[in-house]
């Protein structure tokens, strides 16, 4: 009777046994699992942060996590989206004109109506290439070659306007020249739709402090270095005859000759120049 009773009290399990056994996944039925974290290029997880951040809070505690939650609207943010177009501007670079690469630079361009644009450029043995690229749809709608040897001049500074100008732009910008004997025409300064100029302008792009990875690509005094250094190698090797060879950089004010701007106004304040996520309007 006592082995029968020692029997029972094995076999009997008692109430925190049972709710381990209850908790405790069956051999037999499914286990329940974390899923396996995603790994990203680091340059992605580095734009996510700003995401990750913001998603731990139900409000807004600095300004810092709502200008963080506006830059995501970006579509170049997006996990896989600037990979893809730098293998997409890549295949287009032509080696027996342009040479090799040595980098690629997202920027926005400022035209001469004080308009921003979403530009990737590439800097190559023998060229400065500017893209247009639609990061929603994936593709190159325009690609602006500019020899490197005809370059001679390149400006840097904060922006300035005329007297009469309501406009303003803060921030610093770049300007390259490649023509510095022509001056653009009455019309051409007129006219917003003109491309007839003998210089580019650029700013940095509004992305740039959203990660380390992001402020390297967009730096500005590190892309004139780069510029410049190409653009001399390029006049040593292929002179141009009639221009005198090397580049010239200056300090100085980058002029934009606009007063009223209602478009860009507009334009700017809605990124209308980026890809960029608009709600149900779209882009």
């Amino acid at each position: 009777m006592m082995a029968e009773a020692e029997v029972e009290v094995e076999a009997a399990p008692t109430e925190e046994q049972q709710e381990q056994q209850q908790l405790s996944p069956s051999s037999s039925g499914p286990e329940y699992t974390q899923p396996a974290a995603r790994t990203e290029p680091t340059e992605e997880r580095a734009a996510e942060g700003g995401a990750a951040r913001f998603q731990q809070h139900d409000a807004f505690p600095e300004e810092t996590s709502l200008d963080e939650f506006r830059l995501k609207k970006f579509f170049v943010l997006r996990p896989g989206t600037l990979n893809q177009a730098i293998k997409d501007v890549e295949a287009l670079v032509d080696k027996e004109v342009d040479g090799s690469i040595h980098s690629i630079w997202l920027m926005a361009e400022v035209d001469h109506w004080n308009n921003e644009k979403e530009r990737l450029v590439l800097i190559t043995d023998n060229s400065l290439l500017v893209c247009k690229y639609d990061f929603v749809m994936f593709s190159c709608e325009q690609l602006q070659r500019i020899p490197l040897n005809f370059v001679d001049r390149i400006s840097h500074g904060t922006f300035s306007f005329p007297k009469r100008s309501i406009l303003r732009r803060e921030g610093e910008g770049l300007r390259v020249f490649w023509d510095r004997l022509r001056e653009p025409s009455f019309i051409s300064r007129w006219n917003p739709f003109a491309t007839d100029f003998p210089f580019i302008t650029f700013t940095y792009h509004p992305v740039r402090n959203i990660s380390d990875s992001f402020a390297a690509l967009c730096d500005i005094q590190n892309f004139r270095e780069k510029l410049k250094d190409a653009a001399q190698k390029v006049h040593v090797m292929k002179p141009v005859p009639g221009k005198a060879n090397g580049v010239l950089v200056l300090n100085q004010p980058i002029h934009i000759e606009a007063y009223v701007g209602l478009m860009s106004f507009l334009g700017n304040q809605n990124k209308l120049g980026y890809s960029f996520a608009r709600g149900n309007i779209g882009f």
